[in-house]
Order: structure tokens, then C-alpha cells, then sequence
């Protein structure tokens, strides 16, 4: 037998060198000067100045330089200016919930001294002259060789100077990894470019070192819309359209430029600031990219300049090194608010081009009939330039309607009480309308009763509760993006046949039949588990007795000669364990049993939709059997499939008559699917299972073409 290798003693644990340690944290902090300089930005527009010059020397690794006309700095901070964690911005961790200011970490110019050669020139305006301080690793160091380490009297002007040289010199390797000094040049410009269309009060301006031109200019006092004119050009400018938003209940604040359809830019520029932090929202930007799918041939891309404030206690800015991302509550309803604001935006711009109406599929050709507003295109390539392409018919399978005004499949089936109610009009004589299934007034009586205003936003519960959290992330790790994407997107077509729990929708060119009772139980199963330990609350009024509701569902089920228990000892020992939980469900799940045994409340899941009563009995009894008292975990999550089942709809033949089997229609169209379009995760097994392709439009032109 070969003998096993010796183990080898465990390594000592010892602390790092500070100075190993900070230029770490340097090298996360500044990865590229592009990063370097963007923190010495928002460092110069939190001091309140209007005006910003940056030089640059070979891609900002030789000389990176930035001066403000701001507050400055005061001679007896310059000590400590360098000292990682030293700040003017917070006093307390608690101030982050409220932070107004791009700076909170006083992390930036520690980190930029310990991989570059740092020197700072600044002025307040209360000084008689400026002062100069240079420093190396965190520490003042020697203006001059020879000299002391301190700040030295100079000529200057009110504001800051701050030269980084040399930037990245202890570090040969992240200077290996760096692209060219064109390309991290390019990269400078288009971050001060965001800074500067957002900022558009403050002058900015970029050159190169010894260039007697500058590649950036704006001027003092500017507007957004002209800087970005400035910056990206006439042909951008010339098609903005201003959208703005606001949500008081999400304390939600959103403002942007965006481009129309006329545009069709070949590669997609995205400005997003939250709070005025430029950042990048993988949300916004997939959202966006949906959206302008629908309206811009494939190839073609969209400017959108989007700036979002947010209550600041809802902002987490702490989540990146570099400050690139943040975290914010309501990430799904703000994204929401955003794609509503640019569509009304759109919209009103001034009828250039109807956006009811989806012209191209992504994969399609340029337009067969050309806007009228858009200039004559050429027939032919262009031979001097190669910049025009040919312009070829679309094929019609590539065409497909999305107007939301389009009948849908239940307008041409009218049940006895519509036929009756459309067969005459106010004088007696037959009607000629058709009442479209498309039904206003039951979509507004459908949003006032989740709140009395439009469609009810419902924000995910905080919970520190492990076992919650595991749930929460289960039905993310199950998820099918393929499905996602044809739930969020889908156009809905109508009940097909409401025994078999079988409605139609249209995703794009392909019709799909998809079982809406599953489609429902994974969704109110998802709604509980978002609002865990936040419902609102449906009271019941009279209370009934928990104990008849038990009898009564015991009496007309079977299984008691399985249970080899009595009606009478089913009934007891589900009474007991509920009332023995009662406190947990109220706290939990806003299920509230009175210390008489009264029924008082029920959880409400979706606003706007109401849960059969006749199935409360059954619902009381499968908790007492089906749910996993004994494990929290279990518990939680059978828990919330009964109240899944309970409000899935009943089989068509339990219910009473016409009217009901209409009323879960309706539901089924304006409360269920737009739901789902919000809020639900679709599981993989959903796919294979649930959702079924009837047929595209690519298959039936097919089979036309044979007839």
C-alpha cells in the first residue's frame, strides 16, 4: 500500500503591513485613471464650484490633473487630507441613510497616494494665499527635496489643484494590464462627458498636456439638452424627447432625454445617475433595451440620458469599490416607473410615429414603407461612401400587431347577459357594436379596490428570517429565463377554454397556450413569499367560528376511515394546532383567529383580486393536515402553497352560473397576467410543463404558402 503524504503544518496567521494593506485597498479603489479621476470629480462638485478643468498626459498614467474653483481645502485639514477614512462628508454610519454627497468614504485621495506621486494646491476664499502639500503612501512628504514635510505658501486661485503623477509606479503589473493611452484617453472623456450632461451648470473642459485645443468644452450655466448637442452631436439633439416622472409612494423622482425612433444610432449610449452618482443598472439597461427593441429595427440603438432621485434612506451606496452600482429598494417598481415615463414621453412628442403598433421583430430588415417625416431613402448602395444600405421589403411573417386596442379573443364570444345587454341601444334598434373584451370601467373598479388609484405597487417585505431568505432564493435559483421572457413580454389573447384552466397569449410571432390555474398558483405562492410578514389584511365581517368552518369542511370530505379518526377529533386537533399558532400566523401572514376561535382576517395577495369564500372551509382544514408545523422552514413554505391553492380559482363546475365563470375571466385577463408580467419568476418546470406553442406566424405562412 503506497503510505499516505505527510500533512503539512498549518501556516501562523499574522496581521499584514499597513502599508501592504492600504495598497491593496488602492488597488480596488483605483483600477484605471479613468477611476482615479473620477472620484477627484465628484470631489471638486461637492465643493461647490462651476467650473472643472482636467489635463492629461498619456492616458492619465504620466499626468493626471484636475483643478475646481470650489470651497478649497483649509490649511490645518492638509495634514490629514491623505489619511485613509478621513472625510467632511459623514460624522456617523447612520448618515449614509441620509447622503447627499458624491464623497462618504475618504478612501479616494488615500488610495490615489499610494500608487501615485499626489500633489494638492488649494485656496479658500477666506486665505490670504494658497497652500501646496504633497504626499506619498497617505503621509505629507517634502514639497521640494531637502525640505519639511508640510504644507508650503503659494500664489493660486481660490479652489483646488490636485496633480496625480506617475500614477500606478509601485505597481508594474496593473500597469501591464492597462489598455493604450488613446484608449484609457477615450475612456476619460466619456466619463467626464456623463458628468458633464448631467452637471450642466458647471463648466467642464479636457485637453491633453501641450494640446492647445480642448477635445471637451461646455459652458457655465448650460442645459442638459444642449450639452448633449455638444457632446454627441445635432443628429442626437435634434431627436430628444424630455420624459419625467414621479411616484410619491415609491419616492421616486425620474427626469431624462431620450431619442425617438427616428434615431438609429449603431452602438447604444446609456447614461444612468441615481442620486447624481453616474452608475451602471444591468435592470435599467435590459429594460431599456426591451423597450427600444419594439421600436428600432435590429442594429439600430437608442440614446438615453436617465437621471433618477431616490428617497436617500432607500439607496444603498456602499455596495461597489469604485461606487459603479448601488443598491435601492424597489428595484423591479422603479424600473417600472422609468419605462412608463419614456413610453407617455414618446407618446406626446408629437405623433412623428405611432407607438401602438410593434413594425419590426428583432432580426428584421429595414422598413418597406418609409415615415414620412424620415428623408426619401436610396434604393441603392452607395458606392462613394458604402454608408447606405439597400432597403429591402419586409417579409410579412415578420410582422406582427401589439396594439393593445386590438380585439382579443373573448371579444368574439359574448356570453347570454353581454348579448342581451348589446342586442338594442337607447332607441330600441339593434345595435352594431361589439363590446370589446377590453374593459375599462372593470379595470378601473379592479384598481380601486387594491388602492382607489391605478395599478398597486407591491414592494417586497424586509425579512431577516433565514429560512425566508433560503425561499426568496430558491425561486430565483429555479428560474427560466426563456419563460421570464415570454411572461413579461407576452400580449394576452384570451381565456381558450376555462375548464381545462387553458388561456392563449402571444409572445413576439408565436402563440402559446399556457395553464393559467398553475400560472396563478406560482404567482400567489410568489406574492407570499414577497410580502412575508407585511400583509394587507381582508376582514371578514360577521367573523365566523372556525370551529363550524372545520365541521362543515370535515362533514363534506372524506377521508375519515383513512384518518381512523371521528368528524369530531379531525375538527380538534385542527382547531387546536391553529389556535396554538394563531399568534405566529397573525404576525407572519396576517391570518387572524380571535381568542374566541373567530376568523377576523385573511391576508390579501393581489390587490384587486378577491379569493373564492366558499373555499375558506377546505382552506382551514388543509392547514391543519397538509402544512409542516414542526420545521419553520417547511412550515413557511407549505404554509404559503395553501394560501397558493385557496386563491387559485375553483373548477369551472363549482361554480354557480354564467356570471361567475365571466367574472374569472376577467380576473383571469386584467388582475392574474398583469400580475404575472410584474412580479413573477417563472420556474423552469413551468416550461416544459405549463406553457405549450400552438403555433407561430413563421409556420402558418408556411402552410399558406402550400394552400
Amino acid at each position: 500500500m503506497a503510505s499516505k503524504p505527510a500533512v503539512s503544518a498549518p501556516k501562523p496567521i499574522a496581521a499584514l503591513p499597513t502599508h501592504v494593506v492600504n495598497r491593496i485597498a488602492a488597488g480596488e479603489i483605483i483600477q484605471r485613471p479613468a477611476n482615479a479621476l473620477k472620484e477627484l470629480v465628484e470631489n471638486a462638485l461637492d465643493a461647490g464650484g462651476n467650473s472643472i478643468k482636467v489635463t492629461i498626459k498619456e492616458g492619465g498614467i504620466k499626468l493626471l490633473q484636475i483643478q475646481d474653483n470650489g470651497s478649497g481645502i483649509r490649511k490645518a485639514d492638509l495634514g490629514i487630507l491623505c489619511e485613509r477614512f478621513t472625510t467632511s462628508k459623514i460624522a456617523s454610519f447612520d448618515d449614509l441613510s441620509s447622503l447627499s454627497s458624491y464623497g462618504f468614504r475618504g478612501e479616494a485621495l488615500a488610495s490615489i497616494s499610494h500608487v501615485a506621486h499626489l500633489t494638492v494646491t488649494t485656496k479658500t476664499r477666506d486665505e490670504p494665499c494658497a497652500w501646496k502639500a504633497a504626499y506619498s503612501d497617505g503621509v505629507l512628504v517634502p514639497v521640494k527635496s531637502g525640505g519639511e514635510p508640510v504644507p508650503v505658501p503659494c500664489a493660486g486661485n481660490d479652489g483646488t489643484l490636485i496633480v496625480v503623477e506617475d500614477l500606478f509606479y509601485p505597481t508594474p503589473q496593473r500597469l501591464r494590464s492597462l489598455k493604450s493611452a488613446s484608449e484609457e484617453y477615450q475612456r476619460i472623456l466619456t466619463l467626464l462627458n456623463s458628468y458633464a450632461i448631467h452637471n450642466s451648470s458647471v463648466s467642464f473642459s479636457c485637453k491633453k498636456a501641450g494640446s492647445s485645443s480642448s477635445d471637451l468644452s461646455t459652458p457655465v450655466g448650460g442645459n442638459v439638452r444642449d450639452n448633449i448637442g455638444t457632446i454627441y452631436g445635432e443628429a442626437v439633439k435634434r431627436e430628444l424627447v424630455e420624459f419625467q416622472a414621479e411616484d410619491g409612494g415609491l419616492g421616486v423622482k425620474v427626469a431624462g432625454w431620450a431619442t425617438g425612433p427616428n434615431y438609429q444610432g449603431k452602438k447604444a449610449t446609456f447614461l444612468f445617475f441615481i442620486n447624481h452618482r453616474l452608475v451602471d443598472s444591468t435592470p435599467i439597461r435590459r429594460a431599456l433595451e426591451a423597450f427600444y427593441s419594439t421600436l428600432l429595427p435590429k442594429g439600430s440603438h437608442a440614446f438615453v440620458y436617465l437621471s433618477i432621485n431616490i428617497d436617500p434612506s432607500k439607496v444603498d451606496v456602499n455596495v461597489h469599490p469604485t461606487k459603479k452600482e448601488v443598491g435601492f429598494e424597489d428595484e423591479e417598481e422603479v424600473v417600472s416607473v422609468v419605462c412608463d415615463a419614456l413610453a407617455k414621453g414618446l407618446e406626446n412628442e408629437g405623433g412623428k410615429r405611432k407607438f401602438t403598433v410593434q413594425t419590426l421583430l428583432p432580426g428584421a430588415k429595414s422598413p418597406s414603407k418609409e415615415d414620412p417625416t424620415r428623408p426619401p431613402s436610396r434604393t441603392k448602395s452607395s458606392s462613394a461612401s458604402g454608408s447606405s444600405s439597400s432597403v429591402r421589403k419586409i417579409a410579412p411573417n415578420k410582422l406582427v400587431r401589439t396594439d393593445h386596442h386590438a380585439q382579443t379573443l373573448d371579444a368574439l364570444f359574448h356570453s347570454t347577459a353581454q348579448a342581451a345587454d348589446d342586442a338594442e341601444d337607447e332607441d330600441g334598434r339593434p345595435s352594431k357594436r361589439r363590446k370589446s373584451d377590453h374593459d375599462p370601467d372593470f379595470a378601473e373598479r379592479l384598481a380601486k379596490e387594491g388602492k382607489g388609484e391605478g395599478r398597486t405597487r407591491i414592494p417586497t417585505s424586509e425579512c431577516m428570517l433565514k429560512s425566508v431568505k433560503q425561499l426568496r432564493q430558491e425561486v430565483m435559483d429555479r428560474s427560466s429565463e426563456k419563460l421570464e421572457q415570454i411572461v413579461r413580454n407576452h400580449i394576452f389573447v384570451g381565456v381558450a377554454d376555462l375548464d381545462g384552466s387553458l388561456s392563449m397569449v402571444q409572445h413576439q410571432t408565436k402563440l402559446y397556450l399556457a395553464n393559467h390555474a398553475a400560472l396563478s398558483e406560482e404567482l400567489f405562492y410568489q406574492l407570499g413569499l414577497r410580502q412575508f410578514g407585511r400583509f394587507v389584511r381582508i376582514k371578514l365581517r360577521p367573523a365566523p367560528s372556525l370551529k363550524e368552518l372545520l365541521k362543515l369542511a370535515v362533514e363534506s370530505e372524506g377521508g375519515r376511515e383513512e384518518a381512523k379518526m371521528s368528524s369530531f377529533q379531525i375538527v380538534e386537533k385542527i382547531y387546536k394546532q391553529l389556535m396554538q399558532s394563531r399568534e405566529m400566523l397573525d404576525e407572519y401572514f396576517s391570518f387572524g383567529i380571535s381568542e374566541n376561535g373567530e376568523v377576523e382576517t385573511l391576508p390579501l395577495l393581489l390587490p384587486g383580486y378577491t379569493p373564492n369564500l366558499n373555499k375558506l372551509p377546505l382552506f382551514l382544514v388543509r392547514l391543519g393536515v397538509q402544512v409542516d408545523w414542526k420545521n419553520e422552514k417547511a412550515c413557511f413554505e407549505t404554509f404559503l402553497q395553501e394560501l397558493a391553492f385557496f386563491y387559485v380559482f375553483p373548477p369551472p363546475s363549482e361554480l354557480d352560473d354564467e356570471e361567475q365563470k365571466e367574472k374569472e375571466k376577467k380576473q383571469i385577463q386584467h388582475a392574474v397576467f398583469p400580475a404575472a408580467k410584474q412580479y413573477l419568476v417563472p420556474p423552469e418546470r413551468m416550461l416544459k410543463r405549463d406553457f405549450v406553442m400552438v403555433t407561430s406566424l413563421e409556420s402558418l405562412y408556411k402552410v399558406f404558402e402550400r394552400c
